[in-house]
């Protein structure tokens, strides 16, 4: 295929192909070219254009395929226009005399209908260049239509479409021409050839004047004929035609060409009026109104009421939104009168009535709906109401004249019915598409309140009317979920004052059941009593229906419809009111069949209707309550409901006999009965009533075979059970399109038009099934038939084997029995209920039976294989596969095959080929591969056949389909039929006419599916892939080509799956550009394709398909004109601006996520642009008051006004890419806000850092930062938070909130000490203001408590009268809290006040705890501020000021809040308890929630008790736990919360509490929610609240009184230790693990406390005298034994061992020995390791003091283990010369362990001594087994260490004699390193040796070390410092010398000053030295400078001795003094200042 790639083609290469290949090469030759030319120099066209134009005029004659000839002409246009014009002519003479040629066989076809598409792209690219030569070229092509079949036709009428299209105005003189041809091709018998006539007449209509003046009238009727008889296509086309016509008519200008025509403006009313003709009359003319139209007996055929139904959307959508606006009462008006009485003959019949009310209400929803923005919705819904008003006063005079006793036909009521039913319908969709943005539209009383309007009508005659009320009732409530209880009031109340009148009660009975149905939709619900208020009246209507017999038929009704959709309220409220209802369901049925027979002689008529009115109630009502309340269906319930059964299947079985008796009147209410009882037994599990099945099966056996209907109900009982994918078989009908709502009527073939609400009342409660706004049950004959299928399924899967035999005999008799479209109709049914119980026993693995019943199940479907009715083969087929799925027997699936194959060889007519052709693929897909590769060959082979019989494009399209089936499931087998399968499929791609959508779009699912069967292979290089690659792609460029949407979608989503498999391969500018350009298709499955493709590509790159997008919409090439404006908002702004206009939920979806996918991978790149994009869509929002509202009444000004309009909408639509947007569309852009700010967070800190943002800004003003357009962010979030949407408001709270949580911290840089964020403050409050206000919803107030809440703890205000303008919001709303629960708003449930309390006190939480730590911070900072000194003192107090002001703001409400936050903490503590205690809870409920809601308020507690714990800790601890209110025993605590007092009795409870229980009660409170929630905390619970409940505990253990509590009681201390030990082990946060920690070791010190307070009590109790018989404190007791479970010792062992096992694997000593750890190696731990680790130690090494000495003794060694095992695995040297956190911890530990006093117990000391011992061996066996890595180890670590040993420990320790001498070594060694940092070290530590005060310790010491000291110092005289280190170690030395002289003995303190005075001499300096000195040279002599001063008068004899045996010493020495004397006074003074500094320093280190 390469070689294809050429500008002139390769004909050496194509002569060598054979035929097929042939046309392949020139298919991908010419493919090339269309790219190549465009691009080419035009010289080389001009060189090579002779050459090229022979080529291309030559391949007219090779008879191109219809794809090939498109692209001939194509090319050829190009070539003429880019190269030189001049043989252009000779090649139209050439393609004139192709198509004048005689030869009309088939095979020349072809060249002929190419030569016709060749001059029309010649026409179209060229246009008046070529001059005249048009007029013979139309007249010569005319001509040729006159006997050209219709491919010539169609290809004619699309080739004058582009010569019209090319011309422009130059083809005047043909224009009556072509419009003749047009005219007969609209009404053509070919519908392809209709489509292209439209097309053509809508090109010609641009210039025609004539065809929107004179001949205006004749288009209309035109169009009107077209419509009947056609298909979906037409219908699009020539709606698009005549709307677009009717559009010009009415805005098109004066010009003088009109003026010629005698030319008149024609009025909106008449083109309304042409319209209006056509959807009441239909096609039959205007004035020939034939006879049969005279007498009423013709109606309108449906596909023209269909056609100008949609022409009515073309035409509004054509004149836009603002004309709308404009003319919409008018409009509005007009459309409803369709329906009214004005035209009787429309809705004569029911049937007629349902489907023009449709067609109404689709007119309306795609207008008004479809192009309005919100406001001119709001407006609109108005018009409507004014409209309900109008038509309520005639109703209203006619009813009152009716009492006059005047003689008035109920028409005139009537009459107005169906409008109305249009209208509610219409203001009930409206509402619920504007959701609460409506709310001021209810609020408005203009026009006499919406809802007023509404509930009037409640009361109108007719039962449609007042349905289709409370259907909007039901709207208007899930609008607006403030009004359901408000409404639900109302109508209970007026259903309770009317319950005399027949339409009161059942007009309100509809409201209050419509009403209840939208609960469900309301996530706040209702309040709870309303159940009971409603289960009240509907008994009330039922015991009283019996009264009067004039209304019992409707309270009957009315009360069980009630309780049916009670039930729908769920469990919760049902359980209440079930024992009533199953009374009711108990007595509605006679007993005993006894009592059936005497019900049967007794009565008339009307008791029978009454009676089987209630009975189908009851049935209703029971099927409600299994189908919502499933969790009440107790074994013991089921056994209540089953009683009534069997008499009511006795009913049953009696009906026929009844009505036969009673007459035809109970006719309807006995189908509905039986229609009743099928659905309840569907839904009731089949094991509990199956001693009734043969009764029923009788009856369903006979429903199925004895229809009472002769109604084909094919339409809606077979497509659920055929597979989806196959119904793309039979057209567009059954797909999804965005007309769905009225091209359904057609389905149902002319007796039904479709469902609607009044078949059936009881749906009305029912959830609507997805897309339909009204649910639309079909009349009652028809539900039958469905219920007795869905039952059929169900039992026939249940009964016994022997049974399904005689059932399916029976059923084949009853067909044998009938004829003709009887027959069918037994069919249909009969197999729709065969395939649903097969569909039953698949799902429940059952069996079919023995052979008998396989043969007779098999005749039933094979009877269907072969039916004339496409939609019953379908299902057949898959029922048939179905049935080798359950029998799965492979020899009956090879015999069913094997028939089939018979079958196809041998039948040659169309339906049993195509029937038996699917059944092939079908049997694979339920089989999945029949493993056989030959028989895959024979049905490959087969289907290959048939696929190309020309004869019968359907025959090709069922093949097609059904290869494409096995080509998906027959997997690797199918490889060897790849490409035979793929040449065929191109071969037909190239060849069939493209007319035959069918045929193509079988063609792509086989293309689907042989290149996901391909896969990945795709993307190999090998010579045979990269061939089946170019052919895939050549398909899918085929499919482009075509004109057919769906064939188009197909190539999208064929283009999609190469994408995935072989991304390199697919050329994706131009896949995006296709994409682009079908955006806005009109067919949804094209919108739908494009958005699925786009949201892969998007999911890898992104950029690519954003930036192709915009670069193709700047080339703008003329066929390139979406829809959408991408230049300036670029591809994401479009699928913005498509995802606010599409109401398809899955395309939504997918845009959605698109979306999403882009923002993730682009925003931090483009982040101005999409904050722009989300600001214009939310700003769009703000600005209600954007549209123009012109009314204009007079014709002539419209006019004028139309043009200032188009100018000025132009001018808005420039500002606002956006205009109007939806709700749910902002909503989505305020949550992309949020996103793009999580992306920012992960992109990098400087989005979130002014001045690293402004820098890097100005280094590249490329870059762009999330934290530049702060101010941004704030008005979005301010203007959704404030909107009046509350999903809105709720989205926009949500973005401020994390606005405030991200950029509290950024500082401002212009003023330091303040954040960025404070400017916004104003912003800030008025956006939460609002929220606070009575009306609004419980969820908006409580997301806006969370944000008080962040903003106030976010510390952004420091200011406290700024800040109050906040708290004051959180104060009003504590308030209201006060009320309690009973003064909660009634209008919705009661745990939606839960929420909000909650959310009040979770937020007052917040406040404290940040108060409370910032006041806690604050006062570390002056404790240091005082350390320091004075100097910060005052900045402190302007600080404190603000911090300590928050909490005096929340000390105010303190005493209020304490006593809620116990409250709440109280219920949630009951909440909590285990299912088995709920008999124990208070039967009134919680403080803060009611008993019946009580599962709706656990999710409220669980979000919210975690921080109110912490808060109550807080408090507690603040005061100590001292503080008890007066009246705190009586209030707070009434309910206390232990289980045992629960069912007691008050009196029985002591009144008051003293204070110790009452904190006791409270301590276990708070203990007992922390410890419940620690020891299984769910795998989702939120860090947050872990790491709030441990900082509860840490807070309650801060203080003395719950300390004693924890410290006494042993078992308590253990139980919290295990639960922390498994915390940790569960949870690898590090916060998480430091704050357990923490509370472990407040639990340890509160057990130190314990023990102390023990023993000194023992002590002061027994006196001194007897000391040594003092009892053991301690764990551990005399025998030091220490038992686990019950130890707290152990317990916090082995939590510490966990913590440091799991930082430092090497402890384990487990693990020591394997070769996984080797040991030696150095870990550097992470900085939270290193944390956790130094706390662990510091808990061990409080561990001895709580335990006996005994018990010290036995812990010991564990403890010396771990701590001295973290100082050898950690002490690695560091850069600086620092200790590493872990061993300033070990040491830190070791020294506290060593000082501990059991080492010097009497009791323990022998042992402690020696373990000591061992332990300073350990630690100086570290230093030998390192050998080889001494660099590593740390030598000053280990020192320190031994210098703690030795200075901590008794003497005794170290003074033996051989570790003495090991120390001293180790001393020696250190003291000779090379590193001054060690050497330094090393003499600190001496230092601090050598004045131990025990001689014994130091002096061995000092003998060793002292001279090799003086001896070092001595060498420095020579070897002057060259650094600060090396002058730090000097100087460390000779304090060292000079401490040893001041506890040297007498004697030798002379000889040690004798040594030390020259070293110090030798270092001054003489002034002229000094001068050039070394820094440290200069300090050196400073420093040696101030010892000589101070040691000359210490040791003053010496002293003077040395200076007078040395006069050079002295003269060095005095020069010095004096010299330096002046610089050092000023040094001096300058050290005396800074004396805090060193000594900081030494504080974090000094361990001795």
């Amino acid at each position: 295929m390469e070689l294809a790639h050429s500008l002139l083609l390769n004909e050496e290469v194509y002569n060598q192909l054979g035929e097929f290949q042939k046309a392949e090469f020139i298919f991908e030759w010419l493919q090339f070219l269309e790219k190549l030319l465009p691009v080419t120099s035009r010289a080389d066209i001009r060189e090579n254009q002779k050459k090229l134009v022979e080529q291309l005029t030559s391949l007219l004659n090779n008879s191109p395929g219809p794809p090939t000839r498109r692209l001939v002409a194509k090319n050829l246009a190009v070539l003429y226009s880019t190269g030189d014009t001049f043989s252009v002519y000779q090649t139209i003479d050439k393609c004139n005399e192709l198509i004048r040629s005689k030869d009309d066989s088939p095979s020349y076809l072809p060249t002929k209908l190419a030569a016709v598409v060749c001059l029309g792209y010649l026409y179209k690219k060229l246009g008046r260049i070529l001059g005249n030569s048009f007029t013979d070229t139309v007249g010569n092509v005319l001509k040729a239509m006159k006997n050209a079949e219709s491919q010539g036709r169609y290809e004619i009428m699309l080739s004058l479409q582009n010569i019209l299209n090319g011309l422009g105005a130059a083809a005047i003189p043909c224009h009556r021409d072509i419009y003749k041809a047009a005219r007969s091709c609209l009404t053509d018998r070919s519908m392809a050839v209709r489509c292209a006539a439209a097309k053509c007449l809508l090109e010609l209509q641009n210039e025609a004047v004539f065809m929107w003046s004179t001949d205006l009238d004749s288009v209309v009727t035109l169009c009107f004929k077209s419509f009947e008889g056609s298909n979906y296509d037409v219908r699009l086309a020539v709606a698009k035609l005549l709307g677009t016509v009717l559009a010009r008519a009415l805005t098109s200008k004066q010009t003088t060409a009109s003026a010629r025509h005698n030319f008149r403006r024609i009025s909106l009313e008449e083109v309304m009026e042409l319209l209006g003709t056509g959807f009441l009359r239909g096609s039959c003319g205007f004035l020939r109104a034939s006879g049969d139209m005279l007498k009423g007996t013709s109606s309108v055929s449906r596909d023209v009421r269909v056609g100008v139904t949609q022409a009515y959307v073309v035409f509004v959508s054509t004149l836009g939104a603002q004309w709308l606006e404009r003319n919409y009462s008018a409009f509005l008006s007009h459309i409803l009168d369709l329906v009214s009485q004005s035209h009787p003959k429309v809705i004569q019949s029911q049937m007629d009535a349902i489907g023009c009310r449709r067609c109404v209400s689709f007119i309306l929803r795609a207008t008004v709906g479809g192009l309005l923005g919100e406001k001119a919705q709001i407006a609109a819904a108005k018009e409507i109401c004014q409209a309900i008003w109008k038509l309520k006063k005639v109703v209203d005079t006619a009813m009152s004249d009716n009492n006059l006793e005047t003689r008035i036909s109920t028409t005139d009521v009537t009459a107005s019915q169906h409008v109305l039913v249009c209208a509610l319908q219409e203001l009930g969709s409206l509402i619920h598409g504007l959701g609460t943005t409506a709310a001021p539209l209810l609020q408005d009383s203009s026009t006499g309140t919406i809802l007023e309007a509404v509930i009037s009508v409640i009361l109108h005659p007719s039962i449609s009317v007042r349905l289709t009320a409370a259907w909007c009732l039901r709207c208007i409530a899930v609008a607006l979920p403030y009004y359901v209880s408000l409404l639900l009031d109302r109508c209970i109340e007026r259903l309770s004052a009317l319950k005399s009148s027949p339409e009161g009660v059942t007009g309100y009975s509809f409201a209050v059941a419509a009403l209840l149905g939208a609960v469900k939709h309301c996530p706040l619900g209702i309040p709870h009593g309303k159940g009971k208020v409603i289960m009240t009246v509907a008994e009330d209507l039922l015991c009283s229906a019996s009264q009067n017999s004039r209304i019992s038929l409707q309270r009957t009704q009315a009360g069980w419809l009630l309780i049916a959709a009670l039930m729908t309220l769920g469990p919760a409220v049902v359980q209440h009111h079930l024992p009533r209802m199953l009374l009711l369901w108990k007595c509605i049925f006679p007993s005993c069949p006894k009592d059936l027979e005497t019900e049967k002689t007794r009565g008339d008529s009307f008791t029978w209707q009454v009676t089987l009115e209630g009975r189908a109630g009851a049935l209703c009502a029971i099927k409600s309550f299994v189908s919502h309340c499933a969790g009440l269906l107790t074994d013991e319930v089921v056994q209540r409901l089953l009683p009534p059964l069997p008499s009511a299947v006795d009913l049953l079985t009696q009906l026929s006999s009844i009505y036969k008796s009673y007459g035809n009147s109970l006719k309807t209410p006995s189908t509905v009965y039986r229609h009743k009882l099928y659905e309840l037994l569907a839904v009731l599990p089949p094991k509990t009533y199956e001693g009734i099945f043969c009764a029923v099966l009788k009856e369903l056996v006979a429903d199925l075979t004895v229809p009472d209907s002769q109604i084909d109900a094919s339409t809606f009982l077979l497509p659920p059970l055929c597979h989806e994918n196959d119904l793309l078989l039979l057209g567009p009908l059954l797909q999804e399109t965005d007309h769905r709502f009225i091209e359904e009527q057609l389905l149902l073939g002319n007796s039904i038009a479709g469902g609607s609400l009044e078949y059936d009342p009881y749906s009305i409660y029912e959830k609507v099934a997805k897309g339909d706004s009204v649910p639309k049950p079909l009349p009652p004959v028809l539900s039958v038939i469905s219920a007795a299928t869905r039952l059929f399924g169900v039992m026939f899967s249940h009964v016994a084997e022997s049974h399904r035999l005689q059932v399916l005999e029976q059923l084949l008799n009853s067909i044998k029995q009938t004829k003709g479209s009887r027959q069918q109709i037994v069919q249909l049914n009969v197999v729709s209920a065969f395939s649903t119980s097969l569909k039953h026993l698949a799902n429940c693995k059952g069996s079919l039976g023995p052979e008998e019943v396989r043969r007779s199940a098999l005749a039933v479907v094979m009877g269907a294989l072969e039916s004339n009715n496409p939609l019953l083969r379908c299902a057949a087929a898959e029922c048939l596969a179905r049935l080798a799925q359950v029998v799965s027997d492979s020899a009956f699936t090879a015999g069913l095959a094997q028939v089939s194959f018979d079958k196809l060889k041998s039948a040659r007519d169309v339906v049993s080929r195509t029937g038996h052709s699917l059944a092939l693929g079908c049997l694979y897909r339920y089989l999945g591969g029949i493993g056989s590769t030959q028989h895959l060959n024979a049905c490959v082979g087969i289907l290959y056949t048939l696929s190309q019989d020309s004869t019968s494009p359907d025959v090709q399209a069922w093949a097609l389909h059904s290869l494409a089936l096995i080509v998906d499931l027959a997997g690797p087998l199918y490889h060897v039929h790849v490409e035979p399968t793929l040449s065929l499929v191109l071969m037909l791609l190239l060849t069939v006419p493209p007319a035959y959508t069918e045929v193509h779009q079988s063609l792509g699912r086989c293309l689907n599916a042989l290149i996901t069967t391909l896969g990945p292979e795709l993307q190999g290089s090998s010579t045979t892939v990269s061939a089946l690659r170019t052919s895939c792609l050549l398909g899918c460029a085929v499919m482009q080509d075509n004109p057919d949407c769906l064939v188009q979608a197909q190539a999208i989503s064929c283009l999609q799956q190469l994408h995935m498999f072989a991304p390199r391969h697919v050329n994706l500018s131009s896949l995006v550009s296709c994409l682009c350009v079908n955006l806005c298709s009109s067919y949804l499955l094209l919108r739908r394709a494009v958005v699925a493709c786009l949201r892969q590509l998007v999911q890898r790159e992104a950029a690519e398909v954003s930036e192709y997008a915009v670069a193709l919409v700047k080339e703008s090439r003329e066929d390139f004109t979406p829809d959408v404006n991408i230049r300036e908002i670029g591809l994401e702004g479009a699928l913005l601006g498509l995802l606010d206009k599409e109401l398809d939920q899955r395309l939504c979806q997918d845009i959605k996520e698109t979306l999403t996918h882009m923002l993730t991978s682009m925003a931090v790149e483009k982040l101005s642009f999409w904050l722009k994009l989300c600001k214009d869509v939310l700003a769009a929002s703000a600005d209600f008051n954007t549209v123009a509202s012109v009314d204009t009444t007079q014709e002539e000004e419209t006019a004028k006004v139309d043009d200032g309009s188009v100018l000025t909408s132009d001018s808005d639509e420039r500002f606002h890419p956006f205009s109007n947007p939806r709700w749910s569309t902002r909503v989505f852009a305020a949550e992309c806000v949020c996103k793009i700010i999580s992306q920012c967070e992960n992109a990098g800190s400087a989005h979130f850092d002014i001045t690293l943002a402004q820098e890097r800004k100005q280094r590249d003003s490329r870059d762009d930062f999330l934290v530049l357009h702060l101010a941004d962010l704030i008005r979005m979030a301010f203007m959704a938070a404030t909107d009046h949407s509350d999903q809105l408001r709720l989205s926009g709270l949500q973005t401020l909130l994390i606005v405030v949580r991200k950029f509290a911290a950024v500082p401002e840089p212009e003023f330091p000490g303040h954040v960025i964020l404070e400017q916004y403050q104003a912003n800030v409050g008025a956006a939460l203001r609002p929220a606070f206000a009575p009306e609004t919803p419980p969820d908006v107030t409580a997301k806006a408590c969370q944000v008080c809440s962040a903003w106030i703890a976010s510390g952004v205000v420091s200011d406290l009268n700024d800040l109050r303008r906040v708290h004051q919001l959180l104060v009003s709303s504590l308030v209201k809290v006060q009320a309690g629960k009973e003064a909660q708003s009634q209008q919705y449930n009661e745990s939606t006040s839960t929420m909000e309390i909650l959310a009040v006190l979770k937020a007052w939480a917040e406040v404290y705890i940040v108060a409370v730590e910032r006041q806690k911070n604050q006062s570390d900072a002056h404790n240091h501020c005082l350390k320091v000194g004075n100097s910060a003192e005052e900045s402190y107090k302007g600080v404190t000021s603000s911090t300590s002001g928050l909490l005096d703001l929340v000390q105010a409400d303190l005493g209020i809040l304490s006593k809620l936050w116990l409250s709440a903490l109280q219920d949630f503590a009951l909440l909590t308890l285990p299912s088995e205690y709920a008999l124990q809870l208070p039967a009134e409920g919680g403080t803060f929630y009611t008993a019946e809601t009580i599962e709706n308020a656990r999710p409220h507690y669980y979000n919210s008790w975690a921080l109110i714990l912490y808060a109550t800790a807080l408090w507690l601890t603040s005061t100590g736990f001292i503080v008890v209110d007066p009246d705190e025993g009586v209030t707070n605590l009434s309910r206390p919360v232990t289980p045992t007092t629960m069912c007691q009795d008050s009196s029985t409870r002591p009144l008051v509490k003293s204070p110790e229980d009452v904190n006791t009660d409270r301590f276990h409170l708070i203990l007992g929610i922390a410890v419940e929630f620690l020891c299984s905390p769910r795998s989702d619970a939120a860090m947050e609240n872990i790491i709030a409940c441990l900082r509860a505990l840490q807070a309650l253990f801060d203080v003395p009184w719950p300390r004693s509590k924890i410290g006494g009681d042993q078992e308590l201390g253990v139980e919290l230790l295990n639960v922390l030990h498994r915390l940790i082990l569960t949870r690898e946060s590090p916060d998480i693990q430091l704050a357990a920690l923490e509370v472990v070791r407040l639990i340890l010190f509160a057990a130190q406390e314990h023990v102390k307070e023990k023993r000194r009590s023992a002590e002061v109790d027994d006196g001194a005298a007897e000391k040594e018989t003092l009892p053991e404190f301690g764990e551990g007791k005399d025998t030091g034994g220490l038992v686990p479970g019950k130890s707290l010792v152990f317990a916090t062992l082995e939590l510490c061992v966990c913590i440091l096992v799991r930082q430092l694997p090497q402890l384990n000593p487990k693990l020591t020995c394997s070769p996984a750890v080797q040991s030696g190696k150095h870990l550097l731990l992470s900085e939270d390791g290193s944390r956790l680790v130094a706390v662990a130690l510091v808990i061990l090494s409080d561990v001895p003091a709580i335990c006996s000495p005994e018990g010290s003794v036995s812990v010991l060694p564990t403890i010396l283990y771990l701590i001295i095992g973290v100082l050898k695995e950690t002490a690695v040297k560091l850069r600086d010369g620092q200790l590493p956190l872990t061993v300033a911890a070990s040491l830190q530990a070791l020294k506290g362990l060593l000082s501990s006093p059991m080492a010097r117990a009497e009791k323990s000391r022998t042992a402690w001594t020696d373990l000591l011992r061992s332990a300073l061996v350990t630690v100086l066996d570290c230093w030998d087994q390192v050998g080889g890595l001494l660099q590593e180890l740390d030598e000053v670590s280990l020192l320190t260490a031994i210098t703690v040993f030795i200075m901590s420990t008794s003497p005794e320790v170290t003074t033996v004699e051989c570790l003495q001498k090991r120390c001293i070594e180790k001393f020696k060694i250190t003291l000779d390193s090379k590193d001054p940092l060690v050497q330094c070290k090393c003499y600190q530590l001496l230092h601090s040796i050598f004045q131990h005060p025990n001689k014994t310790v130091s002096y061995p010491y000092i003998h060793s070390l002292a001279p090799s000291i003086v001896g070092k110092l001595q060498e420095t005289e020579k070897a002057k410092p060259e650094n600060a280190a090396e002058l730090q170690v000097i100087q460390e030395g000779i304090k060292v010398v000079t401490a040893l002289m001041a506890t040297a003995e007498e004697e030798h303190r002379a000889h040690l000053v004798a040594c030390l005075l020259p070293i110090l001499i030798s270092f001054l300096l003489d002034e002229n030295a000094l001068a050039s000195a070394t820094k440290s040279a200069k300090n050196l002599h400073e420093f040696a400078l101030q010892n000589l001063m101070q040691i000359g008068p210490q040791y003053s004899s010496v002293f003077k001795k040395l200076m007078a045996s040395s006069p050079t010493m002295k003269a060095r020495l005095e020069s010095a003094v004096k010299g330096n004397q002046e610089s050092v006074k000023v040094k001096t003074a300058k050290h005396a200042k800074n004396p805090g500094k060193s000594s900081s320093i030494q504080l974090k280190t000094n361990f001795l």
